[in-house]
């Protein structure tokens, strides 16, 4: 499906905190440069036609102040929308609530930065036992999507992408995330042993049950 080392590579991944909504936030970033334009790589990240040929189908209003629902997934409101640079949406799932920011620019050597943050609350219950791979491993398996209809425009079939992160190759990938996202974390001053722990069960809930949250 996608070469594994080199999508892995491809993606830098950051794990930070900021004030946000007047309170401390946990922040999972990734970022990968893609060799198309800010306004089509704007287009396949919010057109509810294109969305569905990397993601998941998408229901709702995508617009400033609209709700959104993911097929089986999260929903939200889009709280900011700066096309083609980017917008701010919440995401809300399992009785959760966060939030995703985008951002795209031209990138230096060409082509288009893509930028992504999940910020998450202070006290949020999945982070203290999942950490930042919580998120970030679906994230890194969503990007595979965009990767693969970007360079193609041809849309990723579901069932073809299901079986792969079924396959030995996919629960590498998912495994090879996990070590990239306890790397950030520990880089972000986590203390190892928490951060492998927590790193550990992350991959078990992936790679075990195939289950995991964008």
């Amino acid at each position: 499906m996608i070469d594994v080392t080199h999508q892995i590579n491809a993606v830098r991944r950051h794990v930070g905190s900021r004030v946000f909504k007047a309170g401390e936030a946990h922040v999972v970033s990734l970022s990968q440069t893609y060799d198309s334009t800010v306004e089509d790589v704007w287009d396949a990240c919010t057109n509810p036609e294109r969305i569905p040929r990397w993601f998941l189908p998408v229901s709702g209003d995508l617009r400033l102040g609209g709700k959104y629902q993911l097929e089986g997934n999260a929903g939200g409101t889009v709280e900011r929308c700066d096309p083609p640079k980017g917008f701010t949406a919440t995401w809300e799932f399992d009785g959760n609530v966060s939030w995703i920011e985008l951002r795209l620019t031209p990138a230096a050597e060409g082509g288009t930065r893509f930028e992504l943050d999940h910020i998450a609350p202070d006290d949020d219950e999945k982070w203290a036992q999942f950490g930042p791979g919580a998120v970030g491993i679906g994230w890194d398996m969503a990007l595979i999507g965009l990767t693969l209809h970007l360079s193609s425009g041809a849309p990723v079939d579901p069932q073809e992408a299901m079986a792969w992160f079924g396959s030995e190759e996919g629960r590498r990938f998912v495994t090879l995330s996990s070590e990239g996202w306890y790397a950030a974390s520990v880089a972000d001053g986590e203390d190892e042993g928490v951060a492998r722990a927590r790193a550990d069960r992350t991959t078990a809930a992936y790679t075990d049950t195939g289950e995991g949250e964008s």
